[in-house]
């Protein structure tokens, strides 16, 4: 898969759609904004990377980018990391508000 010095990119053992991929910080740290400018970097860069190889792999028609950070967010894995879900037309019927999904009764506006 991808990697770089502080992160790596494997693909989620639970797909929400073909393709999912997590982008993982090397070191353990729990929450996003406690890792160093330098980690975060490398979380971006293979978060491009991926992005990349999704594009010319998979086509997908767009992208979810997210990160869950504590237990209220929904974080279940106490390790910094970055999902990139590849979206395809037809993949749910009412894909408006993207990300706002997480609370469902807000997704559409």
């Amino acid at each position: 898969m991808l990697a770089n010095e502080l992160a790596v990119a494997r693909w989620d053992a639970n797909p929400v759609t073909p393709g999912h991929l997590l982008i993982t910080a090397r070191r353990h740290v729990a929450d996003f904004f406690e890792i160093t400018g330098d980690e975060r970097r490398a979380l971006l860069d293979l978060l491009q990377l991926a992005r990349d190889l999704l594009q010319r792999e998979r086509g997908p028609d767009g992208f979810n980018v997210g990160i869950n950070v504590g237990e209220a967010a929904g974080q279940t894995i106490s390790h910094v990391h970055i999902h990139l879900i590849p979206r395809y037309h037809g993949d749910t019927p009412r894909p408006r508000g993207g990300v706002r999904g997480v609370i469902p009764d807000k997704q559409s506006y």
